[in-house]
């Protein structure tokens, strides 16, 4: 049986992701493309990145080949990496979930090709999906996270390629700010859907925060009776704000790129660590199993939610104990 599905049906799992925005603020990673180059150009520093959420307590590590496709690569002129970058992603994947005995998990993504639900747009896309999955299932990881899907027919087509490979399958969806998927799906239909279509794990990552993740993470859970993700951003979205596309900050007065905060203005945005662990235990409540952060996650959001599940992590010899701090009234 899959390493993560006997853990699920135990109790909670937690699953860091958000890597190539915690690169892109180390310095690792180009904003706009977010093709994580670092694989092969730092390897040192993404094994890093997995072993610090490791010691945070995440129970999968997942290999980094999100937008590694063959056409996010060709978009950078890097099309000749493409199965060196993968393999070597799960490699580092592998390596540090063998030795600290958590979960490998490969993964695949939307894709540029998402907004045609043509015959041939889906040949293209399933052709990709293969191609990774192929590269994984070499590397021998237990399940495939596919994710940030905001396009149903892509989420399918994604679910299929796993399934032909004969792994688990997490299937996320990232719901836009009109609640629904970009081809009008609501998030229950869509999670109904997949778990008909043979889907392990249905849920929900990226594009929104705790606050506006809560309504839709709850419908998921009532539509299937299969395991539930729920894995938002680090950000303080709100029913004006959605997303994390749709912020505007009122307060900086200096001018950013793109005209919004997103992506690399963020910062004012932010949830500390206390919101995203309270989150985590009103999904565990619901019996939202697989939770942990997305976009902007941080080995410090992971140990508390760690915490809250009541996990003890190498981490948490380092968890706060403010009995210690003086308290300073007035200053």
């Amino acid at each position: 049986m899959s390493q993560l599905l006997e853990k699920l049906a135990s109790g909670p799992v937690i699953c860091a992701e958000g890597y190539l925005y915690a690169l892109e603020t180390r310095g690792y990673l180009s904003a706009g493309p977010f093709v994580p180059e670092a694989v092969l150009d730092h390897p040192d520093v993404v094994e890093r990145l997995h072993r610090d959420f490791v010691h945070a307590g995440s129970d999968i590590v997942v290999a980094l080949t999100f937008y590694a496709d063959r056409d996010k690569l060709a978009a950078l002129g890097r099309a000749d990496d493409l199965e060196r970058l993968n393999r070597k992603a799960l490699e580092l994947a592998t390596r540090v979930a063998d030795e600290t005995g958590t979960i490998a998990a490969g993964n695949i993504c939307n894709t540029r090709l998402n907004y045609d639900a043509s015959e041939e747009t889906a040949r293209a896309v399933r052709a990709q999906f293969d191609e990774q999955i192929g590269w994984a299932v070499d590397a021998g990881v237990d399940h495939i996270i596919g994710e940030t899907f905001y396009y149903l027919h892509e989420a399918r087509i994604a679910l299929a390629a796993i399934k032909a490979a004969g792994l688990p399958a997490v299937i996320n969806l990232s719901i836009p700010a009109t609640g629904l998927t970009e081809d009008n799906v609501s998030p229950a239909e869509a999670a109904r859907q997949l778990e008909g279509e043979g889907a392990d794990v249905i849920g929900l990552n990226c594009f929104r925060g705790p606050a506006t993740m809560w309504p839709l993470a709850r419908q998921v859970r009532e539509a299937v009776s299969c395991h539930v993700a729920a894995l938002p951003v680090a950000y303080r979205t709100t029913t004006s704000h959605p997303t994390i596309f749709s912020f505007k900050d009122p307060v900086c007065s200096c001018q950013v790129p793109n005209g919004g905060p997103f992506p690399v203005a963020l910062d004012p945005f932010r949830c500390n660590r206390y919101e995203l662990s309270e989150f985590a235990r009103n999904c565990v409540d619901i019996d939202i199993r697989m939770v942990g952060v997305c976009w902007g996650a941080g080995p410090f959001q992971i140990a508390a939610i760690a915490g809250a599940l009541d996990r003890t992590p190498p981490a948490a010899r380092y968890f706060p104990d403010m009995n210690l701090q003086p308290a300073r009234p007035g200053w």
